[in-house]
């Protein structure tokens, strides 16, 4: 067994391409030499430490630490938080506290073997999740577990489906997915209040928490969900991609967001 796969005490010191930034990886987890080469490579202090945590915690594979490194889970889960808890990532890794803390966007389905294309629809995206359910489920985060696709209830003598139900272990609650090939309108963000309304009325037991809501769309407008739901609703829009993101665009979106809660805090 290597020596960095045993839990110790000491650091790797490294130095970037221009030799002039030292980075630091803790040994103290039980990760193999090729995660470190991984995490290597991550040239941002907080996100190198933000993947070493969770890889650590998730047990994660060379494979799946790889993927969520390409994928830039770091910077979507930094963009989806109040600006107060992006530092929080990088010191303890995601801690699953409420319904935001699961949430992240945009969405990355790679894995599905989907073109992007006008052609393609809901039926065929969601049959592609679920024939990737592993690979599915590690884009969620953690804690989720499936539960059903297509899930049937009825009232006043008509049927509704719901894509995807799932339950997520570490918040106990359920959480309900629409998935949504076209530009969102205000009549999906209906259709959810009424999924996580019932769901909540006519399901969830007295020891759970409320239903999350999640609508998945290609495209998403801020403005229409700030004025169809109501405040403090469990129930949330993000946009997917087919494709990993632009890594260095969602980069420069954090640094400005880094940049502004600085100021904001005279840090």
């Amino acid at each position: 067994m290597s020596a960095l796969s045993e839990k110790n005490n000491f650091s790797i010191e490294l130095f970037n391409d221009d030799n002039q930034k030292r980075q630091t990886l803790s040994a103290q987890f039980n990760l193999t030499w090729s995660h470190y080469q991984i995490l290597m490579r991550v040239d941002n202090d907080e996100a190198r430490r933000f993947y070493e945590i969770e890889a650590a915690i998730q047990q994660w594979s060379v494979r799946e630490l790889s993927r969520q490194v390409g994928s830039s889970l770091y910077e979507r889960l930094a963009l989806s938080r109040d600006k107060d808890k992006v530092m929080e990532l990088a010191k303890a890794g995601q801690i699953i506290e409420n319904p935001r803390d699961i949430f992240k966007s945009p969405y990355i389905f790679e894995f599905s073997g989907l073109e992007e294309r006008p052609e393609y629809s809901e039926t065929e995206l969601e049959q592609a999740l679920i024939n990737n359910l592993q690979k599915f489920l590690l884009e969620l985060g953690k804690g989720f577990l499936f539960e059903a696709r297509q899930k049937r209830f009825s009232f006043d003598e008509k049927s509704f489906y719901v894509d995807l139900v799932l339950y997520n272990r570490l918040l106990q609650c359920y959480v309900v997915i629409d998935l949504k090939v076209a530009e969102m309108k205000h009549q999906d963000l209906g259709q959810m209040l009424m999924y996580v309304n019932y769901f909540d009325r006519h399901v969830k037991q007295d020891f759970e928490k409320p239903t999350i809501g999640i609508l998945m769309c290609s495209k998403k407008h801020d403005n229409i969900v700030e004025l169809t739901l109501p405040e403090n609703t469990n129930i949330y829009a993000s946009e997917y991609s087919l494709y990993l993101p632009d890594k260095a665009l969602l980069q420069r979106k954090l640094a400005e967001w880094v940049e502004e809660f600085e100021e904001t805090h005279g840090v």
